[in-house]
């Protein structure tokens, strides 16, 4: 008998492509000599690169000449002939590409507006207890079960080279301070206050981040009394970075990207929630893992699932409120 092949989509961002990778474990498990392929948007491949249990990643460019490349995507999809698509992916341009896929399984969920081409669709709901991962696994729990597997991702050997030389200072905390988002990231002023806690600990810390943060990261290190401090930001990829969050003896995260490299690593995680809220879905996953949060009632919060550019309130209370020593008991 043929193995089934199957295309797993997720266009959105790093830490939805991220966990959608659990989908991947999860098929690799049921159907070892299945052909597994996956489709992100550009900028998002290199998470996937390397992946032992996928066949090949596709990349659909959705700033340049998008409608031009959506129909070259959809072309090279069902070019591959696919027995199910399953799009994790919720929004009409995914959508489109289900629909005109030509598989015979086309699976997604029913808030897409093209859902009616699907073939099977399942509702995708915010509810308390719930994580992102096991909606995501609604999706293909008739050929597999209900039980969700984590995600994961696999750094190369060239990856693991690059983090080797900072490895080997010591004990080191890898700390990310930014976000997309103003208010799902922890006040600046608090992550001085922080890196200060750290300054009496022999551990070396490293900021990660993107390249656009290496401002952000370059004022705390200015603005601490700990020396102890280098700025990665933009001088790792993701995979990289992953690699180099799994031996850290701590990871301090926001409710951001970095939060779902260290569950895709199983690495010790401190996450700290503004405006949001883990109820949502979006919390770590790693085994040695801990959720720091306000102590004291807010009434706004939480104020939204993806948080905004600046508190709605104008006070930012849900960051303010939290004490840097609350994050320093597992270090």
């Amino acid at each position: 008998m043929t193995p089934p092949s199957f295309l797993v989509i997720q266009t959105a961002f790093i830490g939805d492509v991220i966990l959608a990778t659990a989908l991947v474990e999860k098929l690799h498990q049921h159907f070892p000599q299945a052909n597994i392929d996956f489709l992100v948007r550009k900028g998002n491949e290199d998470l996937l690169n390397n992946h032992p249990q996928l066949r090949k990643v596709l990349v659909w460019d959705k700033k340049k000449d998008k409608i031009q490349h959506l129909l070259k995507i959809i072309a090279e999809v069902r070019g591959y002939r696919y027995d199910y698509v399953v799009n994790v992916h919720r929004f009409a341009s995914s959508g489109l590409i289900t629909a005109f896929s030509g598989a015979r399984n086309r699976i997604g969920f029913s808030k897409n507006p093209l859902s009616f081409f699907f073939t099977k669709t399942v509702k995708h709901e915010i509810k308390e207890g719930i994580h992102e991962v096991d909606r995501n696994q609604t999706l293909i729990e008739s050929i597999t079960n209900r039980n969700a597997s984590k995600p994961k991702l696999y750094p190369s050997r060239a990856d693991e080279d690059r983090i080797t030389p900072l490895t080997k200072s010591g004990k080191y905390v890898c700390v990310a301070p930014t976000s997309v988002w103003f208010t799902k990231q922890w006040a600046k002023e608090k992550w001085i206050e922080l890196l200060d806690l750290l300054c009496p600990e022999p551990v070396t810390v490293y900021l990660l981040g993107a390249h656009s943060d290496k401002k952000f990261c370059e004022d705390l290190i200015t603005s601490t009394k700990n020396i102890k401090i280098s700025n990665l930001c933009g001088e790792l990829t993701l995979r990289q970075s992953a690699a180099l969050m799994r031996n850290a003896a701590m990871n301090y995260v926001n409710d951001s990207a970095p939060l779902h490299l260290a569950s895709a690593m199983n690495a010790p995680t401190t996450v700290i929630y503004c405006s949001t809220a883990p109820a949502f879905g979006f919390g770590p996953l790693s085994d040695n893992s801990r959720i720091i949060e306000t102590q004291e009632r807010i009434d706004c919060r939480p104020c939204g699932l993806h948080g905004f550019k600046t508190c709605p309130e104008k006070h930012f209370k849900c960051a303010f409120t939290i004490e840097a020593k609350q994050l320093l008991e597992r270090v």
